[in-house]
């Protein structure tokens, strides 16, 4: 694949007007990409950005302009590409305006795929796919030197492409945000672990949000290769109209061909042979949904013909990562665990469920429009009391309640959800915080609502 050729013939970005939407890690590192290369215009609209600093997150010499505030009618005029950070939704009136002269909108994932010159294996789903992306990445590279972790997992794709060359594996997590705005975008190896409802808020109905999620796959041909659950029914159903190959896994049943689980044991079926991958017991990750990622990582790495002995020991070595189920400490016998990156119904579910001990469960934050009854069936016996915070705790209180479920308490912030916890559970309990909902109006971010957790548990006598 050659990268000049790919780039300034198919999509001739050399010397056109660019406009990039949103001064976040997405947008910065598109402008570094760009400068030089296109005339950029770097937009927010948050005007009390400090427009100096900005540029200093560029480079001292950024030769493209920084505007902050109202959007302007004029900056539609005679713009060629606009750029759009993943918090950008493709549908807001500016882009619309944007759009009607003829300006081709991409998003930032689209913009350093125009620059890859190596293998690119992509995936995405509702939950488990910043797991399932550390451990393909892991796996990868105990059989290549050169391999990018990139994405939504937290390094933008467009600050580390122009490192790829021929012999080079990029292993990209995507959000549905960031395929909404693909144009030629094809990965070799393309994976959805599951979709679920999440994010209608931005894309408004479940159907935009699967066709979003399947988009993944939308440009791949026999050459390529698409992994999907078999478990999910819009997969199956979408698996059979896909023009790639597709390698099914399924932790619910044996498969003919392609990945499942049996007992304690990860298989593996290959020209209808079964081989034993792995045996759940050594694993480092615990989790019915775990053993899946688990799957996915090993199909892709199979994909690209890494040995499986490679992947047995990459497997046995991996830890569970940040705020992904993740073990914190134990105090007084009772055991800690951050799921932070539980931020919907689904992903929280798969936390109750991998728990074995009577738990305290923190949860609660910023409404997505979710309902919480399914998530509350969850609990059957292993939930003590469920902790609430946050802006929907009223919301799931009530939701628990109407399920026959009363142990309920409710809290001010993580402090007194945490230090609650560390008061009344017992030796032999856990404490999980897995908040089933977004992190917004009480912390920046999941990431920092986990570290403030975690510091808090630590913190414990």
């Amino acid at each position: 694949m050659d990268c000049q050729g790919k780039f300034f013939h198919k999509n001739d970005l050399f010397g056109k007007k660019v406009l990039i939407m949103g001064t976040g890690i997405s947008g910065i590192a598109a402008a570094k990409l760009l400068d030089g290369i296109s005339d950029i215009t770097l937009y927010d609209a948050n005007e009390n950005l400090d427009a100096m600093e900005i540029r200093g997150k560029i480079k001292e010499d950024f030769r493209g302009r920084i505007v902050l505030g109202e959007f302007r009618s004029d900056m539609a005029a005679d713009m060629d590409y606009v750029v759009l950070s993943p918090g950008v939704p493709a549908d807001l009136p500016e882009i619309d305006r944007l759009r009607d002269p003829g300006a081709k909108i991409i998003g930032e994932v689209e913009l350093a795929y125009q620059f890859e010159r190596g293998h690119l294996l992509a995936i995405t789903g509702t939950n488990g796919k910043t797991t399932t992306t550390a451990l393909t990445g892991e796996i990868i590279k105990t059989f290549y030197k050169d391999v990018f972790v990139v994405g939504n997992i937290g390094v933008p794709y467009t600050e580390m492409v122009l490192g790829t060359s021929k012999d080079s594996v990029t292993v990209a997590e995507v959000s549905s945000f960031q395929l909404e705005t693909i144009k030629d975008f094809r990965p070799f190896v393309s994976a959805i672990t599951n979709i679920t409802p999440d994010h209608l808020n931005r894309h408004h109905t479940m159907e935009n949000y699967v066709s979003a999620k399947l988009a993944i796959a939308r440009n791949q041909t026999m050459e390529d290769i698409c992994i999907l659950n078999y478990e999910d029914g819009r997969l199956r159903a979408a698996g059979e109209k896909l023009a790639c190959k597709v390698i099914w896994f399924s932790s619910e049943r044996k498969l003919s061909e392609g990945f499942f689980l049996s007992g304690d044991e990860i298989i593996y079926v290959q020209g209808g042979q079964e081989n034993v991958l792995v045996n759940v017991n050594e694993l480092n990750i615990i989790g019915r949904h775990n053993y899946e990622n688990v799957m996915v990582a090993a199909a892709a790495a199979m994909a690209l013909s890494i040995p499986v002995e490679c992947i047995r020991r990459a497997l046995r070595a991996f830890r569970a990562v940040e705020h992904r189920i993740e073990y914190v400490a134990e105090k007084n016998g009772v055991k800690y665990y951050n799921d932070s990156k539980g931020t919907n119904p689904d992903a929280s579910i798969k936390a109750v469920r991998a728990m074995t001990a009577k738990t305290f469960l923190i949860g609660g934050g910023y409404d997505k429009g979710s309902e919480y009854g399914e998530w509350i069936d969850s609990f059957e016996d292993r939930i003590k009391c469920l902790v609430l915070m946050g802006q929907t705790r009223e919301k799931i209180a009530q939701a628990a309640r109407e399920k026959g479920f009363h142990n309920i308490v409710l809290v001010g912030g993580m402090e007194e959800a945490v230090n609650y916890c560390q008061e009344h559970a017992q030796p032999g309990d856990a404490v999980l915080l897995s908040p089933c909902c977004a992190s917004w109006g009480m912390f920046k971010n999941y990431e920092e609502r986990g570290r403030i957790f975690k510091e808090l548990v630590l913190a414990l006598p």
